[in-house]
């Protein structure tokens, strides 16, 4: 009977296990920065699912609304509009042309102290590329700092990379994105 139980104790935990991400209760920060100021924000997630087995990520996909972004910083309403509208415009992320952005798992190593390595495509303006972070779990919360490179997205406005001679003014491509992400078990 004992070798049955531990049998069957051994064979579920490497069942994977469906999670949902819980939307209003996960969180997306990002930060832009210049040489002498930053602007910082959030973005809303539009869905999530994902599968660990085996204490690992094995799949992996998050919709985010692009169409959501916020200013934290700016506390005047014109001046917060008016970034708002320009990230949301061509110059910056084409939210009209594309409303979500798309974060897909395609690898992990195993969960060791609560955390992994994660491989995933980001998808941003149509455009896919690989990236690499590390996740931090505490129970079905997950936490994650993600850093991309904009100018690979076809986001170009402000960047050093093409366009000479901006001095104070020169946006950094790589944008952090802190990501809180609460799952529930299906």
């Amino acid at each position: 009977m004992l070798f049955l139980s531990a049998t069957l104790l051994i064979s579920q935990s490497g069942i994977a296990q469906k999670y949902v991400a819980v939307t209003d209760a996960s969180v997306i920060r990002w930060t832009g920065k210049t040489p002498v100021k930053s602007h910082n924000g959030r973005l809303l997630l539009k869905e999530g699912v994902f599968e660990i087995g085996n204490n690992k990520l094995i799949s992996g996909t998050f919709l985010i609304n692009m169409d959501s972004i916020i200013v934290d910083d700016i506390k005047d309403a014109s001046q917060n509009a008016r970034l708002v509208g320009h990230l949301k415009s061509d110059d910056f992320f084409s939210v009209e042309a594309h409303p979500t952005s798309i974060l897909t798992i395609t690898e992990s190593s195993t969960f060791i102290d609560g955390e992994a390595n994660v491989k995933a495509n980001l998808t941003i303006k149509g455009k896919s590329h690989p990236l690499a972070f590390t996740v931090k779990r505490a129970g079905d919360v997950f936490q994650a700092r993600i850093t991309f490179d904009r100018s690979l997205y076809d986001v170009r406005f402000g960047s050093g990379k093409f366009f000479q001679n901006l001095g104070n003014n020169a946006i950094d491509d790589m944008i952090p994105v802190d990501v809180t992400l609460v799952g529930k078990r299906k």
